[in-house]
């Protein structure tokens, strides 16, 4: 009687225990924008469940090669699996030292999700196609006039439903970047948010 007790205190230890979450940390320069959808993501019940996301936003809006600092002291951390910088290059005058901070992420094994001109142009991607070359007042501009917000926050809501267009126009701007030779940081417009959705294990339902 005894040891059936123990074996069963022993099955309901094993069918009890919830699989452990991949820690991911990412790394801001927006205040307003990217925090919005990256904490919608983090409502998603199926994002929730295999992924614990933790967002870090610069207490000064920092520039592409801080973040991507701030994240090489973080990733010592052995519980972080993985961080994310998520940044613009901004158009006409692009962020300052852009390449430094793409290869120190290199170097250190931090993963980019770079917009280009701005994060708004993955906004867009959630409605329409956007392929062609724009400033990053432009973008912005056209972002708000589709989605009808005053300012730069947004309803995460309203754009989780839209993950899957999105990911498809991006990836189409990649693949036409590739093929016209365009690089880096010349590919305007586009964006890496892909990349990060599929780290995070997302499926892009309709969720």
């Amino acid at each position: 009687m005894g040891q059936r007790h123990r074996g069963g205190k022993s099955l309901k230890r094993v069918t009890g225990r919830r699989p452990e979450l991949r820690t991911i940390v990412a790394f801001c320069e927006g205040k307003k924008s990217e925090p919005d959808y990256i904490n919608g993501l983090k409502r998603l019940p199926h994002l929730a469940e295999r992924t614990a996301l933790n967002l870090e936003i610069h207490p000064l809006q920092g520039v592409p090669l801080t973040l991507v600092q701030m994240a090489v002291k973080r990733r010592k951390d052995v519980e972080v699996d993985e961080c994310w910088c998520l940044f613009d290059v901004e158009f006409p005058q692009n962020h300052p030292n852009l390449r430094q901070a793409v290869e120190l992420a290199r170097v250190h094994g931090i993963k980019l999700a770079i917009s280009n001109p701005c994060f708004e142009v993955w906004l867009i991607l959630h409605y329409e196609d956007f392929t062609s070359s724009a400033s990053t007042e432009v973008v912005e501009r056209k972002s708000r006039s589709l989605d009808g917000r005053a300012g730069k926050g947004i309803d995460a809501g309203v754009y989780m439903p839209r993950r899957k267009d999105a990911v498809r126009r991006a990836k189409q701007l990649s693949a036409r970047h590739r093929r016209d030779h365009t690089m880096f940081p010349d590919d305007n417009p586009s964006s890496g948010m892909p990349d990060f959705l599929e780290a995070l294990g997302d499926p892009l339902g309709d969720s």
